[in-house]
């Protein structure tokens, strides 16, 4: 038997020893039954990890990674793995993560057509065709493919939401939070895109995934969040060192 790839063995035996000296009950600890709070699905770009991306060690984190981070209502893989996750783990938090240039939604906005990748792709070609006057006033093909990701990932969110297991937890009062993200190679960073649902009434009350297309939503990093609260509190106590008098010692909310 071929052994070419003895170097990965290596690789691997380097980093277990490396975990053990760092923590000698790591794999102990991984050996136990596995916990998470979270299922992750996301995209099979091998650039991005769950566990890396967010900092977690193995057995926090139940991973479900397809191109393009679809979810087809008729792919029993996912929902096996969403069942798995809802009714065995218990897991709280079903993240779809999408990310940006991602090679399946450029793929998914290209007028040549194969087989199974194109037939995986459709739900995304479709609505891209759809809105395809609305995408053609963007600036450029980097801008258009970038917001045909974010809203992969609106669209994604919805599907999930939209599967029997989920709202039989949802509806028996399981705790049970569905939120969209999408992922910045270039920087690193995860943007809160939503939507959060965590419950039947709250998916039932959303917008369209059409009206997302026309009314975008600004995805944003916990760095540019972080930001905004900050000048969100200057602004603040700049204003209640003014004397309240007319307009200019109103508070945002009207109020002095």
């Amino acid at each position: 038997m071929s052994r070419t790839l003895d170097h990965l063995f290596d690789r691997n035996v380097t980093w277990a020893q490396s975990k053990t000296r760092a923590d000698p009950h790591f794999f102990r600890r991984m050996a136990e039954q596995q916990t998470p709070r979270y299922l992750w699905i996301g995209c099979s770009d091998s650039r991005i990890t769950a566990n890396d991306v967010l900092g977690l060690d193995p057995g926090e984190v139940f991973v479900h990674r397809n191109i393009a981070n679809v979810v087809h209502t008729s792919d029993m893989n996912i929902l096996s793995v969403i069942e798995y996750a809802v009714e065995q783990l218990r897991v709280e938090h079903i993240i779809v993560c999408g990310h940006y240039g991602c090679g399946g939604v450029q793929r998914a906005l290209v007028t040549e057509r194969g087989a199974m990748l194109d037939h995986w792709l459709q739900p995304i070609s479709m609505l891209h065709r759809k809105h395809r006057e609305t995408f053609a006033l963007m600036p450029d093909e980097a801008c258009r493919l970038d917001r045909m990701c974010e809203i992969n990932v609106e669209m994604q969110v919805r599907r999930v939401a939209q599967t029997p297991i989920v709202e039989n937890a949802w509806a028996r009062g399981q705790e049970l939070n569905l939120h969209g993200w999408i992922y910045a190679i270039e920087d690193g960073l995860l943007r809160d895109l939503g939507p959060h649902l965590s419950s039947i009434e709250q998916r039932d009350a959303l917008p369209s995934i059409d009206h997302r297309v026309l009314h975008p939503v600004e995805a944003v990093s916990a760095l540019r969040r972080q930001a905004l609260d900050a000048f969100a509190n200057l602004a603040e106590v700049e204003h209640s060192d003014q004397p309240c008098c007319g307009a200019a010692g109103l508070h945002a909310s009207g109020h002095c």
